[in-house]
């Protein structure tokens, strides 16, 4: 997978033509403000893989849940730097 930068304007004023040359060329984008990644566009591929992945990524939080593996709200905050 190829991987471009584009800035939030010019994604904004293409983002139809973004998306369909991510799909048809598989690129994934990352959108730039101010010099910050703010966006990451990624093609997906078949109807079945997001249903799929988003019932790992389900099944994997209730585990962490389940074993007490969470962050409070200051926690993140102090990751983030905020």
């Amino acid at each position: 997978m190829t991987t471009k930068i584009v800035g939030v304007k010019e994604f904004r004023d293409n983002m139809t033509r973004y998306w369909k040359k991510a799909r048809k060329e598989n690129i994934r984008y990352i959108v730039m403000h101010r010099s910050t990644p703010v966006l990451e566009v990624n093609p997906l591929m078949g109807d079945n893989f997001v249903l799929e992945e988003l019932a790992k990524e389900i099944s994997k939080s209730r585990k962490e849940v389940a074993a007490g593996e969470t962050y409070s709200h200051q926690e993140v905050c102090k990751m983030l730097g905020l």
